[in-house]
């Protein structure tokens, strides 16, 4: 059985994750990062083809427990959920550089944030979150791996200061800062039924000159970080794959305020749940959903998305 993806411009794509920033909450989430792909990237990630694509998400994250530097769970806030829609449009050309085909890409989201800080306490607000750019794709698609078809691709991506950002907003859609996040992709097919597929990234993050009135301070940034998506799929017709999927996110650097580290102030996470494809025509529908656990300085909850894919 022929993988379906293997078509022109099937499987290209790269989705975040649009969580709120949230300010002046707690000692532990005073810094955080900003939005960064997890988990929305799952089967067959390394397969692309020449060719234009349109993808759009829904993304809903929901969380009722915040974690601290150690784990454990703190007061306030009490809930949040984020509702964003992600568009995205890529190129892939028929050009190659290094052996690759060269693309780029663009995804714009938009947000919806509720967050409960105590009972009666709340504030809910839309908006467009920050814009994220890849003016450097590198696509390989015919190498192999132990006999065995092997897709990779290398993307450049940076995140833009778009998004609405307010600092006496308790929560925020955009970030006030500039991000580097490139990321390095594959898919391994192994047999006709089944694949393996993963992406690897860095997180560079940019001072916020504005931040979080409550603070007090001039500058704040975010440290380093590395996070990793992960999946495994069969093929059980021609037209449906099913699986599991799962993310990790690990801060590598403290966060900095004012220039000084701060330590007790990296992130952590792990999320880990199903997923299935849907083949429909040229067009393919991806629904993924995690349960996270091990969270450390964030928000720990449930993720859930439903992407729709179009290449022409």
């Amino acid at each position: 059985m022929k993988v379906c993806c293997w078509r022109r411009g099937c499987g290209f794509g790269l989705l975040v994750s649009v969580m709120a920033t949230i300010t002046g909450t707690s000692h532990a989430q005073q810094v955080s990062l900003p939005a960064i792909n997890l988990g929305e990237t799952s089967f067959l990630d390394g397969v692309a083809r020449p060719g234009w694509l349109l993808q759009e998400t829904v993304n809903y994250y929901t969380a009722d427990s915040f974690k601290d530097a150690g784990g454990d769970e703190v007061a306030a806030p009490q809930e949040l959920d984020v509702l964003a829609s992600i568009t995205q449009i890529a190129f892939l050309s028929e050009h190659k550089v290094f052996g690759a085909n060269i693309g780029a890409e663009v995804l714009v989201p938009v947000v919806r944030t509720d967050l409960d800080l105590a009972p009666g306490l709340n504030t809910d607000d839309w908006g467009l979150g920050d814009i994220i750019v890849g003016p450097v794709i590198l696509q390989w698609s015919d190498s192999t791996l132990f006999g065995r078809p092997y897709h990779h691709r290398l993307n450049l991506n940076f995140t833009l200061p778009t998004g609405e950002y307010g600092n006496r907003a308790l929560v925020n859609a955009g970030s006030n800062t500039i991000s580097f996040n490139p990321h390095y992709a594959f898919t391994w097919i192994p047999s006709e039924r089944w694949e393996f597929s993963g992406r690897f990234h860095y997180l560079w993050v940019s001072e916020n000159d504005n931040p979080p009135a409550g603070l007090g301070v001039d500058t704040t940034q975010a440290g380093q970080a590395l996070h990793m998506n992960a999946s495994v799929s069969r093929a059980i017709s021609d037209s449906v794959r099913v699986g599991l999927s799962g993310y990790t996110l690990r801060q590598i650097s403290d966060d900095r305020i004012d220039g000084r580290r701060v330590s007790g102030s990296r992130e952590q996470v792990l999320g880990i749940g199903p997923a299935i494809r849907m083949q429909l025509g040229r067009s393919a529908i991806f629904a993924n959903g995690y349960v996270e656990t091990a969270a450390q300085d964030r928000p720990e909850g449930r993720r859930f998305f439903l992407r729709w894919q179009m290449p022409f």
